[in-house]
């Protein structure tokens, strides 16, 4: 079964290959897109009635979060304290943002939601941050120049890959430590055990420019892949190339 959904802003697709009959994979994937949608109405923070956007305006007390936002939170404060203030939702003059950690949160949630339905074998992908299971999955790593190139291929079973860059939106990643963009790298790819690590590890790394790339290979579980500025390649000795 193959589907793509628009959900928060970017393509959603869903590839469930193994188990359960294909009335249990249909269900399987309304609830994931059904948690996907309910996600983007609730932490967008381009949508006035967000949760987010009423926390950001003041509307909603801390104790009267709910305990997905209070989690949220809880890990974009994590990799704040962690990159040394290079990820940061919350820039001065800037409203809140969490959308550098929602997205890799909710989708690894979502791959939950497609284990816990008993689905074996599945390639989740959100606008090229992908997490799978199930066999072995190969995935196309964008040539941070080319958009008809790829730069290299992963091969991954279980776990994730997400990227960080600037040629699909530019310089929108800033460095929280200096509010300015993080230009140093042109692409960070990261593979981790979840989706919610390796996005957040590839954002909070490609903030922090160069020096990002030693932090999250640094990481247990993470393994890199980058591009930087002057167009050099940089990996970890353990990340999954293939041919």
């Amino acid at each position: 079964m193959h589907r793509v959904e628009q959900i928060m802003g970017l393509p959603v697709s869903l590839r469930i290959e193994g188990g359960g009959s294909g009335g249990e994979a249909a269900g399987a994937a309304d609830r994931v897109f059904v948690w996907l949608r309910e996600v983007d109405a609730r932490f967008s923070p381009f949508l006035p009635d967000s949760e987010v956007s009423r926390l950001d305006r003041g509307e909603v007390a801390d104790d009267g979060l709910s305990p997905e936002l209070v989690e949220v939170l809880g890990l974009c404060e994590r990799y704040r304290v962690e990159s040394g203030g290079a990820f940061q939702v919350r820039l001065p003059g800037r409203g809140l943002d969490p959308c550098a950690m929602v997205k890799g949160w909710a989708v690894q949630r979502g791959a939950e939601l497609l284990r816990a339905s008993g689905v074996t074998a599945f390639c989740l992908n959100a606008g090229g941050d992908v997490v799978v299971a199930g066999r072995p999955w190969r995935i196309g790593i964008r040539h941070p120049e080319r958009a008809d190139r790829v730069c290299a291929v992963v091969e991954i079973a279980d776990g994730a890959v997400a990227t960080s860059g600037r040629y699909e939106r530019g310089d929108h990643i800033l460095d929280g430590r200096t509010g300015l963009a993080a230009t140093g790298l042109l692409s960070l790819t990261v593979t981790a055990p979840t989706l919610t690590e390796a996005d957040a590890v590839a954002t909070a790394g490609f903030a922090m420019g160069a020096e990002g790339v030693e932090w999250a290979a640094g990481r247990a579980g993470c393994e890199v892949f980058a591009v930087d500025a002057g167009r050099g390649v940089r990996r970890s000795e353990g990340f999954p190339l293939t041919t």
